[in-house]
């Protein structure tokens, strides 16, 4: 079985239902992206949100049309397809369709900016770039510098001159199936990630991985058909679809919400029946905080539908699930911990029948296996430290074109996972450090390595290192801990005037002013930077999926 056979099932037999909701509070009407004469449903209303709605069937046969059209254009079996496009109904089908020409998907993150995108674009080999009006400033500084790149397309109207309009193509293309024959071993989608270095890894995965997160996903959370999802996270992460697969298992209507505010999270619930929601971990608290002070009336809201909220992609704090449990006391609770490198979540489970334990993130997930070793990759004994390593169908292929970083983490079908962790007396597992130093702020990863190679061109900067703190909202922020050079007088408001070259989410959110420690080898020693500027504690972390 290969994941697209749940859509070609739902569309038979769910044809008419409804797949897929856009709702975007911010948008303006006449500026909204469409389908090209594709008849969907829109808000009758002026005043109420931008909204667009996509059938079972419908949804099948625009990623037939998107299949299709890369055939016609001589693509072949394995070719690698990018979508580079923000959460909006376009964004699956035509990720299915990439699928369903027997392409390679290969998500970009849409905060990437045109030197990441470029170099992306060339260490997965992609052929042919899809991609929406927000990208258009960045591809313009690049579009003659990617010259694998043969086909641009482009989601939206008047697009640039050097694109051709996909939406009009599709237009004359067959909704019928294509006559491309796959297996589940054949390769399927290709994730970027990254680790301390800074340069992201493309991640291989074929179509059993893809199922195997469907499975996961469903006996996770149970989805039905009377389900309605709400997600908020962008498709390009493997969280948010692995989520959706449970819908797609299901088949079961989902919500695109295009905004993160309390009050469209709660008229999204609301207004579509939403029972099921994915949250991070700001959202929540911004969530709960305008409830707090009264910015937020609940009263005004129907939520009784509403059964689960599960957090994830950051470091989720007990005290927000304990504050959460007491406003929503009737709702399940769950978080998954997962990476991309084994499909997104679920590899290790809470259970929203553990809710007493949580600060853990659980149990070995649906279909995985778990274990905690030491350096010579043997078992630690339960309360020991060691690191966590998963099994499980959802295990990467490899990085791709890396077989030196894909020897480090994949051992006997054991994947590696670099987070160090350990079991209690109920085998139960909590995470207590990463060996990799990757800040995930707000659910996105930062890398040190980018940042510190930033401010190292500051001309008052002798030395830098950037460090992960504690943050009550975010899970963690940045912190860049700066030594001046001898006889320079460096300010904070210089170093934050100077990184507002960087994107917001990457600047540094506290400055401090120190010797930078480094060992005989010439490596920061960060473990003692946390000790110092965390306080000395051994802060346990929950990284979730």
């Amino acid at each position: 079985m290969v994941i697209t056979d749940f859509l070609e099932r739902n569309a038979r037999l769910y044809g008419h239902e409804t797949a897929l909701v856009e709702i975007n509070p911010s948008e303006e009407r006449d500026k909204a992206v469409t389908w090209w004469d594709f008849n969907l449903i829109e808000s009758a209303s002026q005043d109420a949100p931008y909204r667009r709605e996509l059938s079972w069937k419908d949804f099948d046969r625009r990623a037939n049309r998107f299949a299709n059209l890369l055939l016609s254009r001589g693509l072949k079996k394995g070719t690698k397809v990018a979508v580079l496009l923000m959460n909006c109904l376009e964004w699956l089908p035509i990720y299915f369709g990439i699928l369903k020409a027997g392409c390679l998907a290969v998500p970009m993150n849409f905060r990437y900016s045109s030197d990441e995108i470029k170099y992306c674009l060339d260490l997965a080999d992609v052929e042919v770039l899809v991609f929406g009006p927000e990208f258009v400033s960045r591809m313009d500084s690049i579009e003659k510098e990617i010259p694998g790149v043969r086909m641009l397309f482009y989601v939206g109207s008047d697009g640039p001159a050097y694109t051709e309009d996909c939406i009009r193509l599709m237009g004359f293309c067959s909704s019928s199936a294509p006559p491309i024959a796959l297996d589940e071993l054949d390769d399927a989608a290709i994730y970027f990630s990254s680790g301390t270095t800074g340069f992201p890894k493309a991640i291989l995965h074929n179509h059993r991985a893809l199922v195997h997160s469907c499975l996961t996903e469903q006996n996770h959370h149970s989805q039905n058909r009377e389900d309605v999802f709400l997600c908020i996270p962008p498709l390009y992460h493997t969280g948010a679809k692995m989520h959706w697969f449970g819908s797609l298992l299901s088949g079961s209507k989902a919500v695109l919400l295009r905004g993160v505010k309390p009050e469209w999270i709660l008229r999204a619930v609301t207004e579509e029946k939403c029972t099921i929601v994915w949250l991070l971990v700001p959202w929540a608290q911004d969530l709960l905080d305008a409830i707090d002070d009264g910015r937020v009336d609940l009263s005004k809201f129907r939520l009784e539908q509403w059964r689960l909220m599960h957090v994830g992609a950051q470091p989720v704090p007990p005290s927000l699930i304990r504050r959460w449990m007491k406003v929503f006391p009737d709702h399940q609770y769950d978080t998954n911990y997962g990476l991309s490198e084994s499909i997104g979540p679920g590899c290790v489970h809470l259970g929203v029948e553990n809710v007493h334990k949580v600060g853990a993130i659980g149990k070995p997930g649906y279909g995985w296996q778990t274990k905690i070793v030491d350096d010579h990759d043997m078992e630690v004994v339960p309360g020991d430290v060691g690191e966590l390593v998963v099994k499980g169908n959802g295990v990467m292929q490899c990085y791709y074109k890396n077989p030196e970083a894909s020897a480090e983490v994949l051992k006997d079908g054991w994947l590696y996972t670099g987070d160090m962790a350990r079991e209690d007396a109920d085998g139960f597992i909590y995470l207590v450090d990463r060996k990799k130093d990757v800040v995930i702020s707000g659910g996105e990863n930062l890398y040190p390595v980018q940042i510190e190679d930033f401010l190292r061109s500051f001309d008052k900067i002798k030395d830098v290192a950037v460090i992960g703190l504690p943050d009550a909202r975010l899970g963690e922020i940045a912190a860049a801990i700066i030594e001046v050079k001898e006889g320079e007088v460096c300010t904070e408001a210089e170093i934050n005037d100077f990184c507002m070259e960087l994107p917001r989410y990457k600047r540094p959110r506290k400055i401090f002013f120190d010797t930078v420690p480094r060992n005989p080898t010439g490596k920061i020693e960060k473990p003692a930077l946390r000790a110092k500027y965390c306080g000395g504690r051994l802060v346990e972390a929950q990284i979730t999926g």
